[in-house]
């Protein structure tokens, strides 16, 4: 039977009230979030009614109502999947033993670090995206910001949640701190590079949802694995809001994709820039970037952590039910490393390659959405197909940061890469140009022009729907 979601001051699943020592100190870290949210949420749209989306249980078939609500007052909380009965570690060397429901004390500083690296990520994107809605090219935009704004947010509070419970006072600590990290600051910032990222347009906006959240598919894939049973069933539920994030991304790029092929094809010109629009070539460009970045948020090609992380059945890979060897003490993983000034072949312990097998996963998902974003091109009669550039490219994390790549993966000079990069990356130029496109659009049904409209509303609601009450 599917837990609802009860109506407390801290709306949750997980029997908060009978706890009363872990109420209070929630209840105490409650005020702090809200201030967080009110100075580093979306800015100016505090009071204003949205459309969104609440929880009220876990199941997949219901689990949210739609209503407008102000941004303060969304139902935040706790929500746990339901548990699976008998439950055994799937992975690593306690493979088949029983799930733990209370932190083992040998993994207890892994775990802290594995929760709090993904807690930080949630407050994170919100602080980059918070001025957007002042440029939100419709109010159904808008409105998708909002609702993943929200998500990242409750997202923070399942974290927190686990720390709280779990990790005594070194863990209320730990959630003070993801309160006062702060994206882009010079002496706090967040931890992993990516979220430091500025996002200062709608179209980094999209990337970011496609790319960076799909990176968050996969990291939580690979925690709900986890033989820690809270971490596991709080990153099955924290999926199902995930998804919703990656639509956000994967059809507005498409999109303005499209958008892009109309003004070509009314203009005869491959160049829409001075029609408003967008080009196909530097929507790639900006492929180019957010991949490669989000790339990097899997961390090293070859890692000793991984494997301990594998090991301890703390971390393990996206779906392990559809691998045979689940212990994995004796395989090998072929990569190419960098040798030298050349890439050369190479085979690695297979527990040692876990970031890069769960990359490996990324990437084929990357690529369907590429393939999607290609059939609109196609559609539309445009000779242009989008790629995703090899996994060398652009890298500031891993083996591949040390040398300098072309899009195709072939090794270049400094000297290349300085004369080339323009051509593959966004300049500065280009980026103030795509800002400059950003003006704010609020009469229900409207787009701006570089922009095509969905093809539906949301909730079944229509596309001129008022979704934000301005």
């Amino acid at each position: 039977m599917t837990a609802v979601i009860s109506s407390e001051k801290i709306p949750n699943n997980v029997h908060l009230s009978d706890d009363k020592r872990l109420q209070r100190a929630l209840e105490s870290w409650q005020p702090n979030f809200l201030n967080w949210w009110k100075e580093m949420g979306p800015e100016g749209f505090q009071e204003k009614n949205i459309y969104l989306r609440t929880a009220v249980s876990v199941d997949v078939d219901g689990w949210a109502v739609f209503d407008h609500v102000k941004m303060p007052d969304y139902r935040w909380g706790i929500f746990l999947a339901d548990p699976e009965q008998d439950r055994k570690i799937p992975f690593g060397d306690h493979y088949g033993q029983p799930v733990w429901q209370d932190v083992p004390g040998e993994h207890r500083n892994s775990l802290r670090r594995l929760i709090v690296t993904q807690g930080d990520t949630e407050p994170a994107s919100v602080e980059q995206q918070r001025l957007l809605a002042q440029t939100a090219p419709s109010l159904y935009d808008m409105r998708n910001l909002f609702q993943v704004n929200v998500e990242e947010g409750r997202h923070l509070w399942a974290m927190v949640y686990l720390l709280h419970s779990y990790f005594g006072k070194d863990g209320r600590e730990e959630a003070e701190e993801l309160l006062q990290r702060r994206s882009g600051n010079v002496d706090k910032p967040r931890i992993l590079t990516t979220f430091n990222e500025p996002i200062a347009d709608w179209l980094s906006f999209f990337m970011f949802t496609t790319f960076t959240d799909r990176d968050g598919k996969y990291q939580l894939k690979s925690l709900a694995e986890s033989g820690f049973d809270p971490l596991s069933r709080t990153c099955r539920f924290m999926l199902t809001e995930e998804a919703h994030h990656m639509f956000v991304g994967q059809t507005s790029v498409r999109r303005v994709i499209k958008r892009a092929c109309e003004l070509m094809k009314e203009h005869n010109t491959d160049d829409v820039r001075p029609h408003g629009g967008i080009s196909l070539k530097l929507i790639q460009k900006y492929v180019n970037f957010w991949y490669t970045c989000s790339l990097d948020l899997f961390g090293n090609e070859v890692s000793t952590n991984a494997a301990a992380y594998f090991a301890a059945g703390l971390k393990g890979r996206s779906d392990e039910h559809k691998y045979t060897d689940h212990v994995v003490k004796e395989g090998i993983y072929s990569m190419d490393v960098l040798a030298g000034d050349k890439v050369a072949p190479n085979e690695v312990p297979l527990r040692n390659a876990m970031n890069e097998i769960l990359r490996d996963d990324y990437v084929r998902d990357c690529d369907a959405v590429i393939q999607k974003w290609n059939i609109e091109t196609r559609d539309n009669g445009i000779d242009f197909t989008f790629k995703l550039p090899s996994r060398r490219f652009h890298r500031k994390v891993g083996q591949w940061s040390e040398s300098r790549f072309d899009p195709h993966g072939n090794v270049i000079s400094e000297a290349e890469w300085d004369r080339m990069k323009d051509n593959w990356l966004p300049t500065e130029e280009e980026k103030a140009f795509v800002r400059n496109l950003m003006k704010q659009v609020i009469e229900p049904g409207k787009m701006a022009a570089w922009i095509a409209p969905p093809n539906k509303g949301i909730n079944d609601q229509p596309i001129a729907y008022e979704y934000v009450k301005l």
